[in-house]
């Protein structure tokens, strides 16, 4: 009987990006098997609690609506702190120091926004990827080169449109980011939107599609509608169109989304007149 041999570094590197392990939460590898602090110690500690009986005939039943008071707090504290933001550049500063969302821990930098504040369109992705992490720039990697395309073909260019993510910081893994991650960081891009105040915005996906225009159809029913985005003060004519990553992997629905640029030049041109 033979023994493999052990793998390489590089195959377990490469068996561990396979795996969309791409980054590290610490800079030094931690071996928790000689943590003293191990929750069968902390059992062993523990005194032991004597067993109680419940009777039968009334029942503890925890309550369907309890729900832990951290995540609300910080989402209100992401409110209180986004409605404060007299410009994008006190948002960002704001955002740099909010430690409200757990993926702040976990990212690189932060992703705010790319393209020019003053711009009459707006595009929203739903959370940065890799690339973007590391670049602390929104659609860089090749969704964002398929998106630098698509705003050319209707004569734009990153330095006429504005680009941000419902999400600022890169879930790890490029996981889904959570409901709960979705509501803490709402309120951030809701006042990016107010202070931008384009004539038009674009919500590329499901995602940002489903969280900033209140609807819970799937993006083959919501493409190509507009909608219309209420920022309080103004309403913004909205379009839902496909995330330029579903389009590199489904590219027989790039002719849908023409369709949809073509529509939103056509409501550029009609907003300067």
């Amino acid at each position: 009987m033979t023994l493999e041999s052990p793998p390489t570094v590089q195959q377990l590197l490469a068996f561990y990006l396979e795996a969309g392990v791409d980054c590290a939460l610490t800079d030094e590898p931690v071996n928790r098997l000689s943590d003293p602090d191990l929750m069968p110690a902390a059992r062993e500690a523990a005194p032991a609690q004597p067993v109680r009986t419940v009777p039968a005939a009334a029942p503890t039943i925890p309550s369907a609506r309890a729900e832990p008071a951290a995540p609300e707090a910080a989402i209100q504290s992401a409110r209180e702190a986004a409605r404060t933001a007299p410009s994008l550049e006190a948002l960002r500063a704001l955002m740099e120091t909010f430690d409200g969302c757990a993926l702040k821990s976990t990212a690189t930098r932060l992703v705010f926004a790319d393209g020019n504040p003053q711009a009459r369109i707006m595009f929203v992705g739903e959370a940065p990827g890799r690339e973007e992490d590391l670049e602390g720039l929104p659609f860089v990697g090749r969704s964002g080169k398929l998106l630098d395309r698509m705003i050319a073909a209707i004569g734009l260019d990153r330095s006429s449109v504005y680009i941000a993510n419902v999400i600022p910081w890169r879930p790890p893994g490029n996981r889904t980011p959570t409901p709960q991650e979705t509501q803490i960081c709402l309120p951030f891009i809701q006042r990016q939107i107010e202070l931008v105040n384009p004539d038009v915005l674009v919500t590329l996906g499901n995602p940002s599609t489903q969280t900033l225009l209140s609807t819970r159809e799937g993006i083959m029913k919501t493409r190509g509608r507009w909608f219309d985005y209420d920022t309080g003060t103004r309403q913004i004519r909205a379009l839902a169109t496909f995330h330029p990553a579903y389009l590199l992997r489904s590219p027989s629905y790039k002719r849908m989304a023409w369709l949809d640029l073509r529509a939103i030049a056509k409501a550029l041109e009609q907003a300067k007149s």
